[in-house]
């Protein structure tokens, strides 16, 4: 393992852009007067920084072989993970200093896979500082993911692009033998320079907007960057605490769909540049964000008549707009939950099934974006699958009329995508039977499990009938999932795409 360490640029890089980034919340404690947070945060910087320093100048003296670069950056992109909420987790265990380092461990994993899960559920429990880190933390792990899916996954074909890749699986070796590209710290960098000013700048505007709409500031950063991370870490709770009211959820409703397809702000990543209105990703999620509302509020305009309110017109419409709301918050993976998401049980008197919650997580959001899931590639590879089977019953001998990329899809494409889902159901249920044998129920083990392989952590407390208290559970169960955490982020096809013998040989 030290062997592989060695051989990981993008580990010390890594670490060294977020040691420096320290400096921000170490500059907003100072000026709010809490000095030991600020130094902290300050001292983790700078010890953090010289670290990578000296490994810089050892590592420049030593040439490194490009033979398996790109399983390398992967192997390197699973240790970041695994290894760097560790550093992450320092400056806030030591300003918060009435916690373990096991819970701020756990902390910087949910925030860095996105997840956005917290341990610490009342805001007043952490300074200000600490709570910008956290979301800090998930808006870096968000355009991390996002470069690392354009620069490492996609020549690999792997997150959701094996399902729209050209060449099978076991020819991707060979094709990446055949090119000399540039080496993924190189297509990293580049990238970076390309992407990393637009993910800022979405960022920036929709922190803007927010304070327009009477946000206070630090409530605005917090919100835009969880936002655009889908990591849904909230500096007050939630947007119901907030001041922006409906018109900041209509904000952040809009900048939500860039978690829905990656063709919404790039085509660095696409297979087949398509118009917007035609990618299938953002038309099957219009049809999931339509639908669903539709048939809760259905479903609760019933309820208000069972109970006497059906002629509240402003309880239906803001019912309906909390449906829709949550609907895509919960489907792009962040978790925010509307303020008129209530509305509609007061008014009918009917709770809505988490179920539905869970459901639109696991389906998740677009290929190569911060959202996490299964991915509505796969879920759309699945359908063509099924629709050409159902013709196939009809004529069986016809010939499909898809198309050259969605007869693929709906053939090797399909097979690629019920194969992840078989791994990723087996993993939901592994993870359950573990957390429970730890000592939770069924049911919130089943939801914990959820929660954290579709990295959507406000799942624990909007789930379950009953919020799942995670400070109540044993250091094992919490470092079992920090682990799903992590599969979920990086994707299964892609770890085990890392027990590749030839990595691991000299």
């Amino acid at each position: 393992m030290l062997a592989q360490l060695e051989k990981q640029p993008i580990l010390i890089l890594l670490t060294g852009i977020t040691c420096t980034s320290m400096l921000v919340p170490a500059l907003v404690a100072l000026i709010q007067q809490d000095h030991l947070v600020a130094r902290s945060f300050l001292y983790t910087a700078l010890l953090g920084n010289f670290i990578c320093v000296m490994i810089g100048i050892a590592r420049s003296t030593t040439p490194r072989p490009r033979r398996k670069a790109d399983l390398q950056a992967l192997l390197g992109l699973l240790l970041a993970f695994l290894l760097l909420p560790i550093v992450l987790a320092v400056p806030f265990h030591e300003g918060l200093r009435t916690t373990t380092f096991t819970n701020a461990y756990f902390e910087m994993v949910s925030s860095f896979t996105t997840t956005g899960a917290t341990l610490f559920r009342e805001p007043g429990r952490l300074p200000e500082a600490l709570h910008l880190w956290r979301a800090q933390v998930g808006w870096m792990g968000g355009l991390l993911i996002w470069l690392a899916a354009a620069a490492i996954m996609a020549p690999l074909s792997l997150g959701g692009f094996e399902v729209t890749s050209a060449a099978p699986l076991d020819e991707i070796q060979t094709r990446l033998d055949r090119f000399d590209r540039p080496p993924p710290t190189r297509r990293l960098l580049r990238l970076a320079g390309q992407l990393a000013p637009v993910y800022v700048g979405l960022t920036a505007l929709l922190c803007l907007l927010l304070l327009i709409s009477g946000e206070r500031p630090m409530i605005a950063v917090t919100h835009a960057m969880s936002t655009l991370s889908t990591s849904g870490i909230s500096l007050v709770g939630g947007l119901k605490n907030g001041s922006s009211g409906f018109w900041g959820e209509v904000l952040i409703f809009l900048f939500l769909i860039f978690a829905l397809s990656r063709s919404t702000f790039a085509n660095d990543t696409a297979v087949q540049r398509q118009a917007i209105h035609r990618d299938p990703e953002l038309r099957l999620a219009a049809v999931i964000i339509v639908g669903v509302p539709l048939l809760l509020f259905l479903r609760h305009w019933i309820g208000a008549f069972d109970v006497k309110a059906g002629e509240e017109l402003g309880n239906a419409l803001g019912a309906l707009w909390g449906s829709v709301f949550t609907v895509i918050s919960f489907l792009s993976t962040t978790g925010f939950e509307s303020a008129s998401w209530e509305t509609a049980q007061n008014w009918s008197g009917l709770n809505t099934p988490g179920e539905i919650l869970m459901g639109l997580a696991i389906m998740g959001g677009g290929v190569a974006t911060t959202a996490g899931g299964v991915k509505l590639m796969r879920v759309f590879a699945l359908y063509l699958n099924g629709l050409r089977e159902m013709e196939r019953l009809v004529h069986p001998s016809s010939i499909s009329g898809m198309g050259t990329l969605n007869r693929r899809m709906s053939r090797d494409g399909a097979f690629h995508a019920w194969l992840f889902f078989m791994l990723f159901a087996i993993t939901i249920a592994v993870g359950t039977a573990v957390l429970a044998l730890l000592g939770s129920s069924f049911e919130a083990a089943m939801v914990l499990a959820i929660a954290a392989l579709t990295n959507t952590g406000p799942l624990i407390n909007m789930a379950a009938d009953v919020p799942v208290p995670l400070i109540e559970l044993g250091d094992p169960a919490k470092l079992v999932l920090c682990l799903i955490m992590i599969m979920g982020r990086l994707e299964l096809l892609a770890i085990i795409a890392l027990a590749n013998a030839d990595l691991w040989r000299d």
